[in-house]
């Protein structure tokens, strides 16, 4: 079979396409937690990550109706996403509901034990390779969410656990979509894992605030949702979007890439939450966060020098169910891919006859 003419550039390298994403997302993320965190005096945390999800299905599904294949609605995935979508419910109420009590350096520097988990866990279930460099990184980096903790100092509380949970159940999701690999694209995924949520949302904050009392530094627990004005309803149309973009990238990421290799540039996220959380808030995290978010950074950045040192090889033929959200022209992609397609199969039918 003859090769099919090129068209347009080639692509970008798995890694980098991953890389690439990741950092997108990460950046997206940052102006999310800073929305939800000024927003969570006016609305409870239930009420953001429900609206959250209701923008993200009125979003993604005509998308993906429009786009169809390799979309799809109807996956045999589900429980997988359900699944998901569970973690991501439980998990982010967990961080979101620290962010009135702690700054957001400290919140979101305790949560990025999650690519370390992530790295472990794909090791562990996955069977990537890490290598003893890249542990020995881990394990700097586990040392840095400890001190970032200070578990002995006065001001530690079970505040400072929610953060870790949150960051253990992003870390089992994310090993999730590594583990389906690319049966489904990432809109797919986006549109069930974030739509199932907003359902799972509403019984979980019912169920808490049954269970704890709702008093005055606690409001952002409660069920009682308000009506926004018109300035509201724009916020949480905002924050529903960001969410759902950076949501898609993130997940992309991991559906293309070494888990083990891209969990590390997570971490691009906590400088620029430092600096925001400093400039918005005069928030000033105390010297154990900044000692903790050294190590956790040294830590990703040499795996990744590490990445570059050994120069892996990877495979770049093109994923099975690639993403074709481009801008500009969101079908490119996937008419590109059957143009050529058709060419090889219109060649191969020459070469019979």
């Amino acid at each position: 079979m003859s090769a099919s003419p090129e068209i347009g550039a080639p692509p970008l390298p798995r890694t980098t396409q991953g890389i690439a994403c990741v950092l997108s997302g990460m950046v997206l993320f940052v102006g999310q937690d800073v929305l939800m965190k000024d927003m969570l005096s006016h609305y409870p945390v239930w009420m953001l990550i429900f609206v959250r999800s209701i923008v993200a299905l009125i979003t993604l599904l005509p998308l993906v109706i429009w786009l169809g294949a390799p979309h799809r609605i109807f996956t045999p995935l589900w429980p997988w996403y359900l699944a998901r979508a569970m973690l991501f419910a439980s998990g982010f109420a967990m961080f979101y509901s620290a962010f009135p009590f702690m700054g957001l350096a400290e919140v979101t520097t305790l949560f990025f034990s999650a690519p370390l988990m992530t790295a472990a866990l794909a090791a562990l279930f996955l069977h990537e390779k890490i290598g003893l460099h890249r542990a020995a990184a881990l394990l700097v980096g586990f040392t840095g969410v400890v001190i970032a903790m200070n578990p002995a100092g006065d001001s530690f509380g079970w505040i400072a656990i929610l953060p870790l949970l949150c960051a253990l159940t992003y870390a089992i999701s994310q090993t999730i979509v590594r583990k389906i690999g690319e049966q489904d694209t990432s809109l797919t995924i986006g549109l069930y894992t974030i739509s199932f949520s907003g359902v799972l949302i509403v019984p979980m904050g019912y169920a808490v605030s049954q269970m704890i009392v709702i008093t005055p530094e606690l409001s952002h627990l409660r069920m009682g949702w308000p009506v926004p004005q018109a300035e509201g309803v724009a916020m949480l149309a905002l924050l529903g979007s960001i969410g759902t973009v950076a949501y898609t990238l993130v997940s992309r990421a991991y559906q293309i890439a070494n888990a083990s290799v891209i969990a590390p540039f997570d971490y691009s996220y906590l400088p620029l939450a430092a600096a925001l959380g400093f400039l918005l808030w005069g928030e000033v995290p105390p010297y154990t966060t900044f000692a903790g978010m050294v190590l956790i950074v040294a830590s990703g950045l040499y795996t990744a020098y590490r990445e570059l040192r050994v120069n892996r090889a990877e495979a770049d033929n093109p994923p099975i169910a690639q993403t074709v959200f481009t801008p500009g022209a969101p079908a490119v992609v996937l008419e590109d891919a059957l143009d050529a397609e058709a060419v090889e199969l219109d060649e191969s039918e020459e070469q019979l006859n």
